[in-house]
């Protein structure tokens, strides 16, 4: 007979009709967090005091919108039955690629108004952004969603989880891999990573670069254990394909950079210059 295990509550806070979702909450919690680090660093690195309290003011919500854009899009086949759902965002679906092109589209644009360097704030953002997609995955794991394939309670017993944990990836009679919480790990290992490199005063654009490549090679081998990714054609990884573009990209940006005397200012130059 299969175990009776209730899923946790989804819902966080609820007042009358008004429910906020666990989902919601974590993902705010990382960008405040993120935020903070991100405002203490830019102190440090000499630009004006609410420089990223402004960007994220208008980052934020354009990132999310992309990411459900991007999500959306990609599962157009069941949005198109379902219009009413496209905005029922506390269920889950923001694509973290969406996030990404949101945040960097908006960083461009932001950049230019305010004369500053597009690398240098990406920079300073590059482990808030980290920190925050770890913090954010534990939304996955209160929805049930971003999940591997199925596995047995002893292998996740064997991995010397919380009891809670391995409840909550019961789903529908079967126990699955938490592959929310192994990118959630190797994010916070690449947070610890990137705040070790600011330290060694690489070339202005490489802390963000290395973001990139660290993140996206942890996505590349995560993505391939899941159940729900967004797919290209009938088996090609949506998230697999844009972590193999963006390894790419960021390798032969740091390249070009280098080639072309670009990268010349290093992190710790506290100028405000734009290059």
């Amino acid at each position: 007979m299969d175990p009776v295990i209730e899923p946790l509550n989804r819902v966080a806070i609820s007042i009358g009709p008004i429910q906020l979702y666990w989902y919601g909450v974590l993902i705010m919690t990382g960008a405040i967090i993120g935020l903070w680090i991100a405002v203490r660093e830019s102190e440090r690195r000499n630009l004006p005091k609410d420089t990223f309290v402004d960007l994220v003011v208008w980052g934020l919500p354009i990132s999310v919108l992309v990411a459900r854009l991007y999500y959306v899009t990609f599962q157009w086949d069941y949005y198109s039955a379902h219009p009413k759902e496209i905005l029922a965002v506390w269920e889950g679906g923001l694509a973290m690629h969406g996030v990404l092109i949101g945040a960097v589209l908006t960083i461009i644009v932001f950049a230019k108004v305010r004369n500053l360097s597009f690398w240098k704030l990406t920079d300073i953002l590059a482990p808030s952004l980290i920190l925050a997609q770890a913090i954010g995955r534990w939304g996955n794991f209160m929805n049930q969603e971003a999940h591997g394939g199925p596995v047995t309670r002893g292998f996740l017993e064997s991995l010397h989880l919380p009891e809670f944990i391995i409840n909550q990836m019961y789903i529908n009679g079967t126990y699955y891999h938490p592959t929310f919480l192994y990118e959630s790990v190797w994010n916070f290992i690449g947070f610890l990573l990137l705040m070790s490199l600011r330290k060694v005063n690489l070339r202005r654009g490489e802390l963000f670069l290395t973001y990139l490549i660290y993140y996206s090679v942890g996505r590349f081998f995560i993505e391939g254990m899941r159940t729900d990714s967004l797919m290209l054609g009938e088996y090609i990884r949506m998230a697999q394909v844009m972590s193999i573009v963006l390894i790419l990209l960021a390798l032969a940006v740091i390249w070009f950079r280098r080639k072309k005397g670009y990268a010349n200012m290093r992190y710790l130059d506290n100028g405000v210059k734009v290059d």
